[in-house]
């Protein structure tokens, strides 16, 4: 009698690449790690506004790097500039000395600041992230007049270095005093509009003439024109207009924080532009490296009473980041991105508001340019309590059903953020280079997302705790 020999047993098929990365990241790195929490996906190409997986999925990312992106991924005018420092042979690491790169891509950003500004002014090359220009901004501004003190507003976000942080909202320190930031949806007085624009002005004014109000001499005052992280808050014109005024009156340095609404975002090169100020200090970082690391600060000359090596550091001196980023201010330049990103980014908020009708989770649709954000609320709940009778009190923020949607948009294969006070605001940063069609396609699968996160049942449980 024959025995047959049992049949091989196949090995179980081994996870895909993609798991096992993931796998990997969640067990070497730190439990600081943000993005890569709500986004589980690992990247391996990317183009313009897609991004393709290593599952072989493909994403629309109006992410963009926190805004850096202002190209997109991998435009071929970055791309080219990258490979001509590479192929020159010329140096990639040299301090803060003079290259032929450096001065080109320092000409190519004084052309583009406002003129009034970039005629009496100078750069401090800071390092690689925009914190670090934040540092450098409050460093000068002391070492300039003095004092000690800063001025800042509800819901800002500056960066994660100790003096950012100090400088952000929900910070303690008693050198900082928060000043509200005019909103219409969430007035902090509780009228919206002008009227509580011209509020808030009024009691800045007040607070710093007040000799018994506490507030240590201010050496500066930084707002940023559109609070990003803080939930898409652009700043009224006229109050920021009336803030310069009343920082001059006072010769209180004012510091512009265009780290995020810069480089055309906003449909002005600068977002201080639509207001027409010229703040003192203007600390830029991001898009201005065209997706490499740089951060600068701009300032008058008459504050540049620094010593030398009073603010320096290793990587001050990018040469790849400078190349790509002259690159790309001046395509952005020549092609009138800033105004593109006006003309959709004003059609975009249209169809967004349109959605309002069948989605009373939208509580609110705002932005400037191409810097938008959805203020996710709770319908049913009761509203917030309302400080004038002349201003609708608004729904609570609903974070959960903000991260609801951030999820079905992934399953869609669109790529959003999340920010505000409560991170109940969904944030769009496209690149400038959006098309027609690829703006209607974010818009229908925000859409599609939002009513499937408005439809399921267990939304709130699988979107985990709100706090």
């Amino acid at each position: 009698m024959s025995v047959t020999e049992p049949a091989p047993v196949a090995p179980p098929p081994a996870p895909p690449v993609h798991e096992g990365i993931l796998r990997r990241q969640s067990l070497r790195e730190s439990a600081a790690r943000t993005y890569a929490r709500s986004l589980p996906i690992v990247p391996v190409r990317a183009r313009g506004l897609t991004i393709e997986g290593a599952d072989g999925r493909r994403y629309l990312d109006c992410l963009s790097g926190a805004g850096t992106l202002a190209l997109g991924h991998n435009h071929p005018v970055v791309l080219e500039a990258i490979r001509k420092v590479i192929d020159s042979g010329a140096p990639l690491h040299v301090l803060d000395l003079a290259t032929p790169v450096k001065d080109a891509f320092t000409t190519e950003l004084f052309a583009t600041l406002p003129r009034e500004f970039a005629d009496n002014a100078r750069i401090q090359f800071c390092g690689p992230a925009g914190t670090d220009a934040v540092e450098a901004a409050f460093k000068l501004v002391r070492a300039a007049t003095g004092r000690d003190g800063l001025l800042t507003f509800t819901g800002a976000y500056h960066g994660m270095t100790a003096g950012a942080l100090e400088a952000s909202g929900g910070a303690r320190d008693v050198r900082v005093t928060r000043l509200p930031f005019p909103q219409d949806y969430r007035c902090p007085f509780g009228i919206g509009g002008e009227r509580g624009a011209a509020l808030g002005a009024r009691w800045t004014e007040h607070l710093l003439d007040d000799e018994k109000g506490g507030v240590p001499a201010p050496a500066g005052m930084i707002v940023e024109p559109v609070q990003g992280e803080g939930g898409v808050n652009p700043a009224p014109d006229a109050w920021l207009r009336r803030m310069r005024e009343i920082t001059r009156a006072r010769s209180i340095p004012l510091i512009a924080d265009e780290v995020q609404t810069g480089v055309g975002r906003t449909g002005a090169f600068w977002a201080v532009e639509h207001s027409g100020i010229v703040p003192d200090v203007m600390v830029l970082s991001k898009a201005i490296g065209g997706s490499l690391p740089l951060a600068v600060i701009v300032y008058r000359s008459e504050l540049d009473l620094w010593q030398p090596g009073a603010h320096a550091g290793t990587f001050r001196g990018n040469q790849l980041a400078m190349a790509a980023g002259a690159a790309t201010l001046a395509y952005v330049r020549e092609n009138g991105l800033a105004e593109r990103a006006a003309a959709l980014g004003a059609r975009m908020l249209d169809s967004l508001r349109k959605l309002r009708v069948d989605h009373p989770g939208i509580g609110d649709v705002r932005g400037r340019g191409l810097m938008i954000g959805l203020e996710l609320v709770d319908p049913e709940a009761a509203p917030l309590p309302a400080e004038a009778d002349d201003h609708a009190p608004a729904p609570p923020p609903d974070p959960a059903l903000a991260r609801a949607v951030q999820q079905e948009c992934l399953d869609r294969g669109l790529i959003v953020e999340l920010g505000g006070r409560h991170s109940a605001v969904v944030r769009l940063l496209p690149p400038l280079t959006l098309t027609d069609e690829q703006a209607s396609a974010v818009v229908d699968r925000l859409a599609d997302a939002l009513a499937a996160a408005e439809r399921s049942p267990h939304r709130r449980a699988a979107a985990g705790p709100t706090t």
